[in-house]
């Protein structure tokens, strides 16, 4: 879960302006896209695999852990070791937004999908664009008529997505957790354009990354989860889930949503909020044969219909 960065428009000094430049859709978009769309969406299910056999914030910290130390390794191999150099405010923000991010938010869709679907898991979160528009108004912000009536969508869809857990046909408490997850989340996204944070977008992630797996690892500390844990007890299944998240969901995906920020456009690539769900739940129902039952189908139909009316509403801001 990110946040599309705002393309900036200049005015033309003459009158009438010439129309500005479109962003071509290549082939290398597409891949992209395709990328960020499968990738992202998979990762739900990569986590429901680790935890089979990982505690669950142990696991999350040593991902972010490791992928945010390749990540600044990689960029100072690329771009120099200056690349990497920040301000201590800056560090403090990077590390405040990792920790809302990946300990609040991740983390606590890891421990959430040791006792819910993958797929529920997934369409509970497609509501974080939701909490974004009333965080914005909370500011003083007026994000439109439309983004309002998807923040309504959304919390219907969440309503009845919250129905099989009230009903006890699925862990309440696992529902909670994930929605909890959200409303980190969309905090720590919110603050992260509101504080001075490392004008370099990947520097940044890596700072957020090694802060957020540390907090991890310090939770499942406190929560006991080295107690009882064994290696040689962690399936193949489990350690390929645990790779794929590291390369694929938390570097390649990342860079690929890095460059079509600056290669597509916004509208176009904002629409990773509405079909990550989608794809997540595709393939739990595939992979690990989870239900497709009708407060799954109808609640997220509404919850990615509310998306898709946010996203729409803020493209033709």
């Amino acid at each position: 879960m990110t946040t599309p960065a705002a393309e900036s428009v200049s005015a033309a000094p003459v009158d009438p302006a010439p129309p500005a430049p479109r962003r071509r859709i290549t082939g290398a978009v597409w891949a992209a896209l395709a990328i960020v769309y499968v990738v992202w969406g998979s990762t739900y299910l990569g986590i429901r695999v680790v935890v089979e056999t990982m505690p669950p914030y142990l696991s999350a910290g040593a991902r972010f852990v490791t992928a945010g130390l390749l990540l600044a390794a990689l960029l100072a191999w690329r771009q120099g070791p200056a690349v990497l150099k920040v301000t201590r405010a800056q560090l403090v923000s990077a590390s405040v937004v990792g920790l809302l991010l990946l300990v609040g938010g991740n983390g606590l869709v890891v421990l959430a999908e040791t006792s819910i679907p993958s797929g529920l898991a997934a369409l509970l979160i497609a509501v974080v664009p939701a909490w974004v528009v009333l965080l914005r108004t909370a500011f003083g912000e007026r994000p439109g008529a439309g983004a309002y009536l998807g923040v309504l969508l959304g919390l219907a869809g969440l309503a009845v997505l919250t129905l099989p857990g009230l009903s006890g046909d699925i862990h309440l408490g696992g529902v909670v957790l994930v929605i909890a997850a959200t409303l980190l989340w969309s905090t720590g996204s919110f603050s992260s354009s509101r504080i001075p944070m490392p004008g370099n977008p990947f520097t940044a992630s890596a700072y957020e990354m090694v802060a957020g797996g540390i907090g991890c690892l310090l939770v499942g500390l406190a929560r006991g989860e080295q107690h009882g844990a064994d290696l040689a007890e962690v399936s193949a299944r489990s350690w390929t889930a645990f790779a794929y998240l590291v390369v694929f969901g938390s570097l390649i995906a990342f860079t690929a949503y890095a460059w079509l920020l600056q290669r597509a456009p916004l509208s176009l690539t904002a629409t990773y909020a509405y079909v990550n769900p989608v794809v997540a739940v595709l393939l739990g129902a595939l992979i690990l044969d989870e239900a497709l039952t009708w407060p799954l189908v109808v609640g997220g139909t509404i919850v990615v219909a509310g998306v898709c009316l946010i996203v729409s509403t803020e493209r033709r801001t």
